[in-house]
Protein backbone atom coordinates (compact mmCIF):
# COMPACT_ATOMS: atom_id res chain seq x y z
CA UNK A 1 0.00 0.00 0.00
CA UNK A 2 1.22 3.57 -0.64
CA UNK A 3 2.62 5.30 2.40
CA UNK A 4 -0.04 6.95 4.52
CA UNK A 5 -2.89 4.67 3.46
CA UNK A 6 -4.56 2.01 5.53
CA UNK A 7 -5.09 -1.60 4.54
CA UNK A 8 -7.60 -2.19 7.33
CA UNK A 9 -10.51 -4.52 6.51
CA UNK A 10 -13.77 -2.88 5.47
CA UNK A 11 -17.36 -4.03 5.18
CA UNK A 12 -18.47 -4.51 1.58
CA UNK A 13 -21.54 -2.44 0.70
CA UNK A 14 -23.49 -1.66 -2.43
CA UNK A 15 -21.37 1.48 -2.67
CA UNK A 16 -18.02 -0.30 -2.59
CA UNK A 17 -19.33 -2.72 -5.24
CA UNK A 18 -19.82 0.22 -7.62
CA UNK A 19 -16.21 1.33 -7.31
CA UNK A 20 -14.00 1.01 -10.38
CA UNK A 21 -10.23 1.43 -10.21
CA UNK A 22 -8.15 2.40 -13.22
CA UNK A 23 -4.38 2.43 -13.40
CA UNK A 24 -3.33 3.59 -16.90
CA UNK A 25 0.28 4.49 -17.50
CA UNK A 26 -1.01 7.60 -19.29
CA UNK A 27 -4.46 8.81 -18.27
CA UNK A 28 -4.44 11.26 -21.21
CA UNK A 29 -4.41 8.37 -23.68
CA UNK A 30 -8.20 7.97 -23.32
CA UNK A 31 -10.27 9.58 -26.05
CA UNK A 32 -13.84 9.70 -27.27
CA UNK A 33 -14.57 9.10 -30.98
CA UNK A 34 -13.29 11.94 -33.15
CA UNK A 35 -15.57 14.81 -34.16
CA UNK A 36 -16.26 14.37 -37.89
CA UNK A 37 -15.65 16.82 -40.71
CA UNK A 38 -19.22 16.76 -41.95
CA UNK A 39 -21.57 18.77 -44.13
CA UNK A 40 -25.31 18.49 -43.57
CA UNK A 41 -26.53 18.67 -47.16
CA UNK A 42 -29.50 16.31 -46.88
CA UNK A 43 -30.80 18.21 -43.85
CA UNK A 44 -30.44 21.51 -45.72
CA UNK A 45 -32.34 20.14 -48.72
CA UNK A 46 -35.14 18.87 -46.51
CA UNK A 47 -35.37 22.23 -44.73
CA UNK A 48 -35.85 24.10 -48.01
CA UNK A 49 -38.22 21.58 -49.61
CA UNK A 50 -41.82 22.90 -49.53
CA UNK A 51 -43.04 19.30 -49.33
CA UNK A 52 -41.47 19.02 -45.88
CA UNK A 53 -44.11 21.30 -44.39
CA UNK A 54 -43.42 22.35 -40.80
CA UNK A 55 -40.59 20.42 -39.15
CA UNK A 56 -37.70 20.55 -36.69
CA UNK A 57 -34.68 18.95 -38.40
CA UNK A 58 -31.69 18.22 -36.13
CA UNK A 59 -28.12 18.04 -37.46
CA UNK A 60 -27.16 14.76 -35.86
CA UNK A 61 -23.62 13.36 -35.57
CA UNK A 62 -24.37 10.94 -32.74
CA UNK A 63 -23.71 8.00 -35.08
CA UNK A 64 -20.04 9.05 -35.23
CA UNK A 65 -19.71 10.64 -31.78
CA UNK A 66 -21.13 7.55 -30.07
CA UNK A 67 -23.49 9.56 -27.88
CA UNK A 68 -26.81 8.26 -26.59
CA UNK A 69 -28.35 11.67 -27.35
CA UNK A 70 -28.64 13.77 -30.50
CA UNK A 71 -25.62 16.02 -31.03
CA UNK A 72 -24.01 17.97 -33.85
CA UNK A 73 -20.77 18.23 -31.86
CA UNK A 74 -20.08 17.06 -28.30
CA UNK A 75 -21.48 20.30 -26.84
CA UNK A 76 -23.63 21.78 -29.63
CA UNK A 77 -26.85 20.72 -31.31
CA UNK A 78 -28.05 22.66 -34.35
CA UNK A 79 -31.41 22.39 -36.06
CA UNK A 80 -33.14 23.65 -39.18
CA UNK A 81 -36.58 24.83 -38.11
CA UNK A 82 -38.92 24.93 -41.10
CA UNK A 83 -42.31 26.65 -40.66
CA UNK A 84 -44.87 26.57 -43.46
CA UNK A 85 -46.61 29.84 -44.31
CA UNK A 86 -49.28 30.64 -41.73
CA UNK A 87 -48.27 27.69 -39.57
CA UNK A 88 -46.54 27.49 -36.19
CA UNK A 89 -44.39 25.07 -34.23
CA UNK A 90 -43.60 24.78 -30.51
CA UNK A 91 -40.11 23.88 -29.34
CA UNK A 92 -38.85 23.00 -25.86
CA UNK A 93 -35.11 22.54 -26.14
CA UNK A 94 -33.35 21.08 -23.10
CA UNK A 95 -30.72 23.80 -23.13
CA UNK A 96 -29.66 26.88 -21.22
CA UNK A 97 -30.68 28.88 -24.28
CA UNK A 98 -31.38 28.76 -28.01
CA UNK A 99 -29.91 31.05 -30.68
CA UNK A 100 -31.78 31.57 -33.96
CA UNK A 101 -30.65 32.86 -37.36
CA UNK A 102 -33.44 33.61 -39.84
CA UNK A 103 -32.40 32.13 -43.18
CA UNK A 104 -35.59 33.08 -44.98
CA UNK A 105 -39.07 34.36 -44.22
CA UNK A 106 -40.66 36.45 -41.49
CA UNK A 107 -42.72 35.77 -38.40
CA UNK A 108 -42.59 35.91 -34.64
CA UNK A 109 -41.49 33.75 -31.73
CA UNK A 110 -42.94 33.80 -28.22
CA UNK A 111 -41.39 32.43 -25.03
CA UNK A 112 -43.27 33.22 -21.83
CA UNK A 113 -43.73 36.99 -21.72
CA UNK A 114 -41.14 37.61 -24.46
CA UNK A 115 -42.17 38.01 -28.11
CA UNK A 116 -39.77 38.81 -30.96
CA UNK A 117 -40.90 39.65 -34.50
CA UNK A 118 -38.19 38.55 -36.94
CA UNK A 119 -37.25 38.69 -40.61
CA UNK A 120 -34.58 37.35 -42.94
CA UNK A 121 -31.05 37.93 -41.67
CA UNK A 122 -32.06 38.54 -38.05
CA UNK A 123 -30.41 36.84 -35.08
CA UNK A 124 -32.28 36.35 -31.81
CA UNK A 125 -32.02 34.35 -28.61
CA UNK A 126 -34.35 32.94 -25.96
CA UNK A 127 -33.47 31.31 -22.63
CA UNK A 128 -34.00 27.60 -22.15
CA UNK A 129 -36.52 26.22 -19.69
CA UNK A 130 -39.74 27.95 -18.73
CA UNK A 131 -41.98 26.08 -21.16
CA UNK A 132 -42.38 26.06 -24.93
CA UNK A 133 -41.21 28.62 -27.44
CA UNK A 134 -43.82 29.05 -30.17
CA UNK A 135 -42.65 30.10 -33.64
CA UNK A 136 -45.12 31.33 -36.26
CA UNK A 137 -44.43 32.12 -39.92
CA UNK A 138 -46.17 34.99 -41.66
CA UNK A 139 -47.17 35.03 -45.35
CA UNK A 140 -44.39 32.78 -46.68
CA UNK A 141 -42.48 29.70 -45.60
CA UNK A 142 -39.72 30.42 -43.08
CA UNK A 143 -36.49 28.58 -42.28
CA UNK A 144 -34.57 29.26 -39.07
CA UNK A 145 -31.17 27.86 -38.10
CA UNK A 146 -31.15 27.05 -34.39
CA UNK A 147 -28.18 26.50 -32.08
CA UNK A 148 -28.37 25.08 -28.55
CA UNK A 149 -26.11 23.49 -25.95
CA UNK A 150 -28.43 20.51 -25.49
CA UNK A 151 -25.62 17.90 -25.65
CA UNK A 152 -23.72 19.64 -22.84
CA UNK A 153 -26.75 19.37 -20.55
CA UNK A 154 -27.46 15.82 -21.72
CA UNK A 155 -23.90 14.77 -20.89
CA UNK A 156 -24.36 16.01 -17.31
CA UNK A 157 -27.98 14.70 -17.13
CA UNK A 158 -29.17 18.22 -16.37
CA UNK A 159 -32.48 19.97 -16.94
CA UNK A 160 -32.67 23.58 -18.17
CA UNK A 161 -32.62 26.12 -15.34
CA UNK A 162 -35.93 27.65 -14.36
CA UNK A 163 -34.29 31.08 -14.24
CA UNK A 164 -31.56 30.98 -16.88
CA UNK A 165 -28.80 33.57 -17.10
CA UNK A 166 -29.59 33.83 -20.82
CA UNK A 167 -32.12 36.50 -21.74
CA UNK A 168 -34.24 37.23 -24.79
CA UNK A 169 -32.25 39.37 -27.27
CA UNK A 170 -32.90 40.49 -30.86
CA UNK A 171 -30.26 41.55 -33.40
CA UNK A 172 -32.08 42.91 -36.50
CA UNK A 173 -30.43 42.35 -39.88
CA UNK A 174 -30.37 46.10 -40.62
CA UNK A 175 -28.45 46.82 -37.42
CA UNK A 176 -26.04 43.96 -38.08
CA UNK A 177 -25.32 45.47 -41.52
CA UNK A 178 -24.75 48.91 -39.96
CA UNK A 179 -22.33 47.45 -37.42
CA UNK A 180 -20.33 45.92 -40.25
CA UNK A 181 -19.67 49.31 -41.91
CA UNK A 182 -16.68 50.25 -39.69
CA UNK A 183 -15.45 46.65 -39.79
CA UNK A 184 -15.21 46.73 -43.59
CA UNK A 185 -13.66 50.21 -43.50
CA UNK A 186 -10.76 49.40 -41.20
CA UNK A 187 -7.30 48.51 -42.47
CA UNK A 188 -6.67 44.80 -42.84
CA UNK A 189 -3.75 43.41 -40.86
CA UNK A 190 -2.01 40.05 -40.93
CA UNK A 191 -3.15 39.22 -37.40
CA UNK A 192 -6.82 39.54 -38.39
CA UNK A 193 -8.70 36.28 -37.91
CA UNK A 194 -11.73 37.55 -39.80
CA UNK A 195 -14.04 40.49 -40.39
CA UNK A 196 -16.84 39.46 -38.10
CA UNK A 197 -19.47 40.62 -35.65
CA UNK A 198 -19.79 38.62 -32.42
CA UNK A 199 -23.08 38.71 -30.55
CA UNK A 200 -23.54 39.01 -26.78
CA UNK A 201 -25.80 40.61 -24.17
CA UNK A 202 -25.47 42.29 -20.75
CA UNK A 203 -26.67 39.10 -19.04
CA UNK A 204 -23.28 37.46 -19.65
CA UNK A 205 -21.24 40.42 -18.48
CA UNK A 206 -18.03 41.15 -20.37
CA UNK A 207 -18.06 37.82 -22.25
CA UNK A 208 -18.56 38.03 -26.01
CA UNK A 209 -20.86 35.00 -25.89
CA UNK A 210 -24.55 34.34 -26.50
CA UNK A 211 -24.73 31.29 -24.23
CA UNK A 212 -22.29 30.60 -21.39
CA UNK A 213 -20.59 27.87 -23.44
CA UNK A 214 -21.28 29.06 -27.01
CA UNK A 215 -20.16 32.08 -29.00
CA UNK A 216 -21.90 33.09 -32.23
CA UNK A 217 -20.72 35.42 -34.97
CA UNK A 218 -21.36 36.42 -38.56
CA UNK A 219 -18.07 36.13 -40.42
CA UNK A 220 -17.17 37.53 -43.84
CA UNK A 221 -14.42 37.31 -46.44
CA UNK A 222 -14.06 39.55 -49.48
CA UNK A 223 -14.17 38.16 -53.03
CA UNK A 224 -10.75 36.75 -53.87
CA UNK A 225 -9.79 36.71 -50.20
CA UNK A 226 -7.96 34.05 -48.23
CA UNK A 227 -8.25 33.58 -44.50
CA UNK A 228 -4.98 32.94 -42.71
CA UNK A 229 -4.74 29.29 -41.55
CA UNK A 230 -5.26 28.90 -37.83
CA UNK A 231 -6.45 26.49 -35.16
CA UNK A 232 -8.24 26.66 -31.80
CA UNK A 233 -9.59 24.32 -29.14
CA UNK A 234 -13.23 25.09 -29.87
CA UNK A 235 -15.17 23.17 -32.50
CA UNK A 236 -16.95 25.28 -35.14
CA UNK A 237 -20.24 24.80 -36.97
CA UNK A 238 -20.30 27.11 -40.01
CA UNK A 239 -23.52 27.92 -41.85
CA UNK A 240 -22.89 29.16 -45.40
CA UNK A 241 -25.15 32.15 -45.86
CA UNK A 242 -23.34 33.14 -49.07
CA UNK A 243 -21.24 30.19 -50.19
CA UNK A 244 -20.79 30.35 -53.97
CA UNK A 245 -17.18 29.84 -54.97
CA UNK A 246 -16.08 29.33 -51.37
CA UNK A 247 -14.12 26.45 -49.94
CA UNK A 248 -12.47 25.51 -46.66
CA UNK A 249 -9.16 23.81 -46.14
CA UNK A 250 -9.29 21.61 -43.04
CA UNK A 251 -5.82 20.19 -42.60
CA UNK A 252 -5.15 18.81 -46.11
CA UNK A 253 -8.80 18.35 -47.15
CA UNK A 254 -10.56 20.86 -49.42
CA UNK A 255 -14.27 21.17 -48.68
CA UNK A 256 -16.43 23.20 -51.11
CA UNK A 257 -19.20 25.21 -49.50
CA UNK A 258 -22.84 24.88 -50.45
CA UNK A 259 -25.12 27.83 -49.72
CA UNK A 260 -27.51 27.12 -46.87
CA UNK A 261 -25.58 24.09 -45.63
CA UNK A 262 -23.72 23.77 -42.33
CA UNK A 263 -20.37 22.06 -41.85
CA UNK A 264 -18.25 21.04 -38.88
CA UNK A 265 -14.63 22.05 -38.36
CA UNK A 266 -13.26 19.79 -35.61
CA UNK A 267 -11.37 21.36 -32.71
CA UNK A 268 -7.57 21.83 -32.98
CA UNK A 269 -7.47 21.13 -36.73
CA UNK A 270 -5.68 23.65 -38.94
CA UNK A 271 -8.23 25.36 -41.16
CA UNK A 272 -8.87 28.38 -43.39
CA UNK A 273 -11.56 29.69 -45.74
CA UNK A 274 -11.02 30.86 -49.33
CA UNK A 275 -13.29 32.98 -51.53
CA UNK A 276 -13.05 32.38 -55.27
CA UNK A 277 -16.52 33.72 -55.94
CA UNK A 278 -17.66 37.16 -57.04
CA UNK A 279 -19.51 38.05 -53.83
CA UNK A 280 -18.44 38.58 -50.24
CA UNK A 281 -18.53 35.34 -48.25
CA UNK A 282 -21.00 35.52 -45.37
CA UNK A 283 -21.38 32.80 -42.77
CA UNK A 284 -22.86 32.20 -39.35
CA UNK A 285 -20.19 30.68 -37.11
CA UNK A 286 -21.12 28.79 -33.94
CA UNK A 287 -18.33 27.66 -31.61
CA UNK A 288 -17.98 26.16 -28.15
CA UNK A 289 -14.89 28.34 -27.80
CA UNK A 290 -16.80 30.22 -25.09
CA UNK A 291 -16.33 27.14 -22.91
CA UNK A 292 -12.58 27.32 -23.55
CA UNK A 293 -12.53 31.04 -22.81
CA UNK A 294 -13.93 30.19 -19.39
CA UNK A 295 -11.47 27.35 -18.75
CA UNK A 296 -8.64 29.61 -20.04
CA UNK A 297 -7.77 27.14 -22.79
CA UNK A 298 -8.70 28.79 -26.15
CA UNK A 299 -5.62 27.30 -27.84
CA UNK A 300 -5.61 29.80 -30.71
CA UNK A 301 -2.56 29.80 -32.96
CA UNK A 302 -1.62 30.68 -36.53
CA UNK A 303 -0.46 28.01 -39.01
Amino acid sequence: MPEGTSGAPYAETKYTKRAQYNDPQNAFAFRWPDVPRRQFLAERDRAFDPATGTADIPLDSSDVLGTAYTATTPTILCHYLRIAAGDNIATAYRASGAVYYVMTGAGESTHGDDCIAWGTGDVFCFPGGGGDTVHAAAGADAVLFVTTNEPLLAFERLEPPVQAVVEAVHYPAAEIARRFEPVFAREQINAEAGRAILFSSPALGECTNMLPSINVAINTLQAGGDQRPHRHNGVAVTLAIEGEGIHSMIEDQQIPWSTGAAQITPATELHSHHNRGTKRMVSLVVQDEALHYYTRTPGFSWD
